[in-house]
């Protein structure tokens, strides 16, 4: 089942160090088979209150996700961003194609 790494960033500051760390993040992927499925963009608000941006990274499973994070490649490079920005970093397994919606109830 996949594992997507969920970060939602506020309050970055564009520069030399995001342009690097951009440059070099999908060098770290590949190896793990990280791809990216959103990558900020004008989200449409429909309830709440939403600032920042939204980037989704898929990966196979949990294990290639933690694999990747933990890497020396991209731990090279990950004070180019948290430096320079403000948010939340997560990840969370989907769930099967034929998932409905009642499943997450008790039995």
């Amino acid at each position: 089942m996949s594992t997507y790494a969920i970060a939602k960033l506020r309050n970055v500051v564009m520069g030399e160090a995001i342009a690097e760390y951009l440059h070099r993040i999908d060098a770290t992927l590949g190896p793990f088979g990280g791809k990216f499925r959103v990558h900020g963009g004008q989200a449409e608000v429909l309830e709440g209150d939403w600032t920042g941006d939204l980037i989704i990274i898929e990966f196979a499973d949990r294990r290639a996700a933690r694999d990747w994070y933990a890497s020396p490649d991209y731990q090279a490079i990950l004070p180019l961003r948290t430096r320079h920005s403000e948010g939340d970093v997560i990840f969370i397994d989907g769930v099967p194609e034929d998932h409905r919606a009642h499943e997450v109830l008790p039995a």
